[in-house]
Parts: C-alpha cells; sequence; structure tokens
C-alpha cells in the first residue's frame, strides 16, 4: 500500500481530472471571498452569461478596506464604499452567504470561517487572498488564488492548478518563556529565508507543534507563504476536534462522530517520503523580531542586526538598501530601538488568545508616552469576548485604542496607516515597504513582544519587562 503524506491524501481526493503533463483540474470545497478581489471577476461572470455554480459552497465577508471606526455610518471612502456595496450586491444577487459590517459574525474571513466551524480538515479551501494559508492550520488544503481564479471557482467550483512539493518542517521540544508561535514562524522564515518555501506545501510537524492551541497553529500556517509556500497545514488531532465540535457550521450528531473517524484519517502515514525536511529545536527558539523589509529578515531580539560578512554584489546592496529605508545600521544591536506605534491585529494575531496575552502582560501597567497603541479584533466574536471577560478595559485603562473588526493597518488600505518614517511593532505578517503605510517602518513580533514595547516604548524582550 502507498505510504502518503496529509497533504496527499487529500489532494488526490479532490482531483476531479489530470491533465497529462500539466496541472489538475481541482475541486474546491470552501470559496471565501471579501470586497477587494470579488468585483471584477463577478463582473467577468456575469459577462460570460455564467452563473455561480455552488453559492452554497461559498462565504463572504468585507474586511480588506472596511473602517475600524464608526462601521454604523457611511464609509467615507469612495472605492472602499463601492466595493462593500458591490460585494453586497453580488452576494444578495447569487444567494451567497454573507457577513456584513455590523452583523455578529462579521470579521476578517481567516477569522471568521475557523470560528463558525466553515473550516474542517480534510477540506480545499481557496480565497483571493495570499492568507487562506491560516485554514491549513485544521488539516485543511488552503490557497490564495488570483482574480480569474475566483472567478473559475463561482462558475465551476474547481481550478486548474499543479501539485506543489511536499515539505515537512518539524519542532520539537518544549518553548520556553515569553516564546509563541509567532516567534516559531518567525525563526523558521529567518533559517529558511523568504523564498526557501517556493514551490512548496509545508506539513508542521512534531512536539512543539502538537502543543500549539488551534490559534496558535493558525498563526504558523497563515505565515507559510511568507517564505515562499504555496501554503501550510498541520494534522488534525483531539485539539482541532475539541476547537470544531458545537461550532454553527461544525457537524452534529451521528455526522460529527462519522466526520471524526474520518478526520483522524487526515495524517502522514509512517514512511510515507517529502520532497525537503527541517528540523528545529524548539530551546533554540526566542522571541523574534524583524529588522528589515521582508520577513525573513528577523533575529532574536537579544541579537545584533546581522553585519555585511560575506555578502558580495547584489545581495549586499539590497542588504544595504533595505537597512537603510529601515534607519537601522549593520552589527547594531536592536534591543532598545525607539518604536513610534504598536498594532495588534490581523489574520495572523487578531483572535481572542492573542488579545488575553496581551491585557494580561499590561494589566496595571501604562503605556510609554511615545507611542500610540492600537489593538483590533479580527471580528464582532472575538471583540463581544474581549469586553466579556473585561480584557478591553484593562486594554484601554493601559492606554491601547480599541477598533472595530477589520484588516486594519495589517496593509493599510484603510485609514489606519503608519506615518512615513515611523517605527510601528506589529503583530502582522508582512514588512515590506510601505506595507503599513507610505514610508512606515514595519517590525514584525508576537503580541507578548508587542506588549513589552507598548509599556517600555522600545523594543524590549517580554521576558524581562
Amino acid at each position: 500500500m502507498e505510504k502518503k503524506t496529509l497533504f496527499d491524501k487529500v489532494w488526490d481526493e479532490h482531483v476531479v481530472k489530470s491533465v497529462p503533463g500539466g496541472p489538475d483540474v481541482f475541486f474546491i470545497d470552501k470559496h471565501f471571498i471579501h470586497e477587494v478581489t470579488s468585483p471584477v471577476a463577478f463582473l467577468n461572470l456575469e459577462n460570460r452569461g455564467n452563473n455561480v455554480l455552488f453559492p452554497e459552497r461559498t462565504v463572504a465577508t468585507p474586511d480588506h478596506n472596511v473602517p475600524t471606526i464608526d462601521q454604523d455610518k457611511t464609509i467615507k471612502d469612495k472605492l472602499s464604499r463601492m466595493q462593500v456595496e458591490k460585494l453586497r450586491d453580488n452576494c444578495s444577487k447569487y444567494g451567497i452567504e454573507l457577513h456584513d459590517l455590523g452583523t455578529d459574525h462579521h470579521g476578517i474571513v481567516h477569522v471568521i470561517g475557523p470560528e463558525l466551524g466553515i473550516t474542517q480538515p480534510g477540506m480545499t479551501i481557496v480565497c483571493g487572498d495570499s492568507h487562506t494559508s491560516t485554514h491549513g492550520a485544521f488539516g485543511a488544503i488552503a490557497f490564495g488564488i488570483g482574480t480569474s481564479e475566483v472567478e473559475m471557482v463561482f462558475a465551476s467550483q474547481c481550478i486548474m492548478q499543479s501539485k506543489p512539493k511536499r515539505m515537512r518542517i518539524t519542532v520539537n521540544g518544549e518553548l520556553g518563556k515569553g516564546v509563541t508561535s509567532k516567534d516559531i514562524i518567525l525563526y523558521i522564515i529567518s533559517k529558511i529565508s523568504a523564498s526557501g518555501g517556493t514551490g512548496y506545501f509545508i506539513e508542521y510537524a512534531g512536539s512543539a507543534i502538537q502543543s500549539l492551541s488551534m490559534e496558535a497553529r493558525m498563526t504558523i500556517c497563515n505565515m507559510s507563504i511568507e517564505m515562499g509556500a504555496r501554503g501550510g497545514l498541520i494534522a488534525p488531532d483531539e485539539v482541532t476536534f475539541d476547537y470544531l465540535k458545537g461550532k454553527e457550521h461544525a457537524p452534529k450528531g451521528e455526522d460529527w462522530d462519522k466526520a471524526v473517524e474520518y478526520w483522524k484519517s487526515l495524517r502522514t502515514d509512517e514512511g510515507a517520503e517529502f520532497d525537503l525536511e527541517y528540523t528545529y529545536d524548539a530551546e533554540d527558539i526566542e522571541p523574534m523580531i524583524t529588522y528589515g523589509t521582508n520577513p525573513g529578515m528577523g533575529i532574536k531580539i537579544k541579537d545584533i542586526i546581522p553585519t555585511t560578512e560575506g555578502m558580495e554584489g547584489s545581495n549586499k546592496k539590497t542588504y544595504l538598501k533595505s537597512l537603510d529605508y529601515m534607519g537601522f545600521q549593520p552589527g547594531e544591536p536592536i534591543k532598545g530601538k525607539k518604536i513610534d506605534y504598536v498594532f495588534v491585529g490581523s489574520c495572523t494575531n487578531g483572535r481572542i488568545e492573542d488579545i488575553r496575552a496581551v491585557a494580561e502582560f499590561v494589566k496595571g501597567k501604562k503605556k510609554a508616552d511615545n507611542i500610540t497603541a492600537w489593538i483590533v479584533p479580527g471580528s464582532r466574536e472575538v471583540e463581544s469576548q474581549a469586553i466579556e471577560e473585561g480584557l478591553v478595559s484593562i486594554l484601554e485603562e493601559a492606554g491601547f485604542k480599541l477598533r472595530q473588526p477589520g484588516c486594519s493597518a495589517c496593509l493599510a488600505m484603510n485609514d489606519d496607516k503608519i506615518p512615513a518614517g515611523k517605527y510601528a511593532v506589529s503583530t502582522s505578517n508582512r514588512n515590506f515597504e510601505g506595507r503599513q503605510g507610505p514610508g512606515a517602518r514595519t517590525l514584525l513580533a508576537s503580541p507578548l513582544t508587542v506588549a513589552a514595547v507598548a509599556i517600555t516604548g522600545e523594543v524590549a524582550d517580554p521576558r524581562e519587562v
């Protein structure tokens, strides 16, 4: 009997037809859409005279460029308002489930999918957004697609896709104090680079990964594409089943028992081969932070910014250009750098566990005077939980400004922008030039590190604050 990886098992189950020497016709179980990438796809669908084949397999929410204050009022930005209105019109026209602004389950698409139990093990999931890889935490194959592919899924519930290679990254051991899943993934990316996963789908394994909560696993899978991978996934287990049980879209009764029986088979067979493997020791991972303009440019907070020793030609030139944008020098410590903004949110770290961690850290303390602190829940459900648990009161007393759900300052498509030249330590996923606003300088870190920065006003090790 052929030994298969988890990825192979799910992929092979969804191949409708293989094109010799070409891509597979690949069936999609769930299609998430939002206001930015769907309007053109809907327009093209209409122009071709096509319909949405399985509207019940599509779920929509506006998240990318919605305001995070005064969501009950008319959106001021004309383009944003038009995109949200188009999403509403199209969902109404084609009978698509929409979680709109102001509704109980509005939020970032990759937060509400798991919350509602729409995301389940063994599924194939796509969205016109690169961080669809988040859903892989459930043992699903999930990845981002372009506008033409969004249209293709509307019309046929399939896409043409070449099968990626398989990589396994194993992290064994116990995580140290102050070390989170965000530190794990930033550590991995710093080791294999922002392009080290190109062409691969990654399975994360090992005792350190298995010890994580579902929300922490989502953080890991979310940033798989920041090392160039097509996506990432983690085998489902009792942690997964406990998280899903009772959720709105999760199976019920006998269907639940049957589902769990199937889900338990979704693991890599002993002896199955991967195209590439990496293994890391959890004890070597410490609180991490980025210093450059791609997520691979990360170091332990206690370390110095790497020097140019051994770099040559274009690599050296590109490296120095990145540091020049950030206003940093090779060989200097990152710890102690003055910061202007902190941002807690995004589909990477905008869940309730992230907000709990920050609130616990800052309780009874005050943010530094030089810091503007934004905290943006990933969904209305997270917002409601944070209020009910008293976390919002703690955060506001510490000087944080709570905003309403949305992608917010992760990608600055709304008013939540970091001003040019200012430094932000962010729980989001990308630190590209201008990612959080034109000229903004972004350092990626965990919620605990962000909390430590908020209190001290500078890059700080959360284990020492």
